[in-house]
């Protein structure tokens, strides 16, 4: 395992992007990419905790904008409007399908202080429209889309497992049904990779744990931080990229206990986010 950054607030939301890393810091509020080498730098600043990214087809960035509920896309160097998100909690994460639909989550409820309620997803379709679709989850985190952009993976954290949906012509869901029971297993971010196995992070067991359809695991990597989120990335998709911090303690003011770890994976990466 080797250390590639270190002193970040809170990490989330790593995407491999363009040759690099990108990730969410959602205490500083900035977008970062970070390479290989250890180098990086600030893309943009968001306002908002919590948030996330991913892209279009096209290679736009979007952003997932929880505190003001829309979602953002750059333009010019600027984050613009793309839709607003007309739901009673703000939407956390975000995966873009092989066909520019775009599948965000929202967990029902006011996250840590209120009452848990089951979560759900959101499609916003590549014409813009927003449609809640139809599926209680219970804590709906990490996304995950096959290559054949045929199912949708979520993480379900307070569910202890992943949950996947079929994905119609139109990107609409059905099907619901566990994917894998992850036993004590709490997950987070999520990404797939070409044996169709998914990694997922575990933050209070503190570990990365790759699963196959059914629940069998496949490999762990005990970090000793919480693991937020995983992304296979580098040049051939092989490089496991781990968001983890100090945990609780990551939730302290002034805690910049954040790092981003990489260990050799079996697999490269599929499916998307890609």
């Amino acid at each position: 395992m080797k250390t590639l950054m270190t002193g970040i607030g809170m990490g989330e939301s790593p995407r491999w992007h363009d040759g690099r890393l990108w990730f969410a810091d959602w205490k500083a509020g900035e977008v970062i990419a970070v390479g290989l080498d250890g180098t990086h730098e600030v893309i943009t600043t968001v306002d908002s905790f919590p948030f996330s990214i991913d892209w279009l087809p096209d290679g736009q960035l979007l952003v997932v904008d929880a505190t003001h509920k829309r979602l953002l896309r750059s333009e010019g160097g600027e984050l613009v409007l793309h839709a607003e998100l007309p739901f009673e909690h703000g939407c956390n994460e975000i995966v873009v399908d092989g066909r520019g639909t775009i599948y965000l989550d929202n967990v029902g409820f006011d996250f840590p202080e209120g009452e848990p309620a089951a979560g759900f997803v959101v499609r916003v379709t590549p014409a813009g429209d927003v449609r809640r679709e139809d599926g209680d989850v219970m804590f709906p985190n990490g996304m995950v889309v096959t290559p054949d952009n045929a199912t949708l993976i979520v993480a379900e954290s307070y569910g202890r497992c992943l949950t996947a949906f079929d994905i119609a012509g139109d990107g609409s869901l059905s099907g619901k049904r566990v994917w894998a029971d992850l036993g004590d297993g709490t997950p987070d971010g999520l990404t797939l990779d070409a044996e169709g196995a998914v990694w997922y992070a575990d933050v209070p067991n503190q570990r990365c744990v790759r699963v196959a359809e059914g629940g069998e695991v496949l490999g762990t990597v005990d970090v000793g931080k919480g693991c937020f989120a995983c992304m296979l990335g580098g040049p051939d998709g092989r490089t496991l990229c781990i968001v983890a911090a100090d945990w609780p303690g990551v939730m302290e003011p002034d805690s910049r206990t954040g790092v981003i770890l990489t260990v050799d994976a079996p697999a490269p990466r599929a499916g998307w986010p890609g």
